[in-house]
């Protein structure tokens, strides 16, 4: 069977294991049917803005044009550095937009992809933020009004944590098992200064998500579609937005947003 459409990045949905979709057109492709078997994708040289469709030669941010990627909302450096949204001070590329985004619960948390990190997402985000960062637990640690008293939180927390996500030991599953995320919150939480620590989650139940991994790769190489227009390979499983093939290639869906793809199976 043969599905073709524009990438975006993989839906999920959490169960014992992960169950994952691709969009494609108008169709959603159940991956984790096909883990186990050989699937192709062919790239037919065509990219297209995730915002605006027009058609482009490379993406900026993940799937944006240039002009999109310096107006667009989706775009704006508060997604990347959320203490810079200023929304609260009624400042916004498109101010509707992110009062929809910006002015809403926010969860700051703690995960174990490899090692801990630290991060932050709007509240309907949970637990699909830390699916796609390939996380194997995760805790609540605070939850604030906006996204900006988040990045605050955030950036004070990045004394003392990583914010980033080590994608190789994620997708080679060198995950440390040996954190107490409850303890590690609690011990977060003694760090802030008091005028945060009233954003506390009362919420202290720790989330173990399983991924569907026939194998985990010893070594990988990252596929790219600009280099390899079309890959034929067996699928051993998923993590995060990648898909896990035989012998170590591992191809990140959501680098190749935009890009016009067919998928055959």
């Amino acid at each position: 069977m043969i599905h073709a459409g524009n990438l975006r990045k993989m839906v999920s949905i959490q169960g014992d294991p992960i169950q994952y979709a691709l969009p494609l057109g108008d169709s959603l492709v159940n991956l984790n049917d096909h883990i186990g078997s050989s699937i192709k994708l062919h790239f037919n040289g065509t990219i297209n803005c995730v915002c605006c469709g027009k058609k482009i030669k490379k993406t900026y941010n993940q799937g944006f044009c240039f002009q999109c990627f310096q107006t667009a909302p989706e775009a704006d450096e508060s997604i990347v550095k959320p203490e810079l949204s200023k929304v609260h001070l009624g400042i916004a590329r498109d101010l509707n937009w992110a009062q929809t985004h910006d002015l809403i619960d926010h969860y700051v948390y703690i995960a174990v992809s490899s090692d801990l990190k630290i991060g932050v997402t709007r509240h309907h985000q949970i637990p699909t933020r830390w699916i796609d960062q390939g996380a194997s637990y995760a805790i609540k640690v605070a939850k604030v009004p906006n996204r900006h008293v988040a990045g605050i939180m955030e950036v004070w927390f990045k004394k003392y944590y990583k914010d980033k996500t080590n994608w190789r030991a994620m997708l080679t599953n060198q995950v440390n098992n040996s954190f107490d995320l409850k303890e590690e919150k609690y011990r977060a939480l003694e760090l802030l200064p008091a005028e945060l620590k009233q954003y506390s989650s009362d919420d202290d139940s720790v989330t173990v998500l399983n991924y569907p991994v026939e194998e985990f790769p010893t070594k990988i190489n990252s596929l790219s579609l600009d280099k390899e227009n079309t890959i034929e390979k067996k699928l051993i499983g998923i993590k995060g937005q990648y898909l896990l093939f035989e012998g170590g290639d591992v191809l990140n869906i959501r680098k190749h947003n935009g890009y016009f793809v067919e998928i055959e199976y």
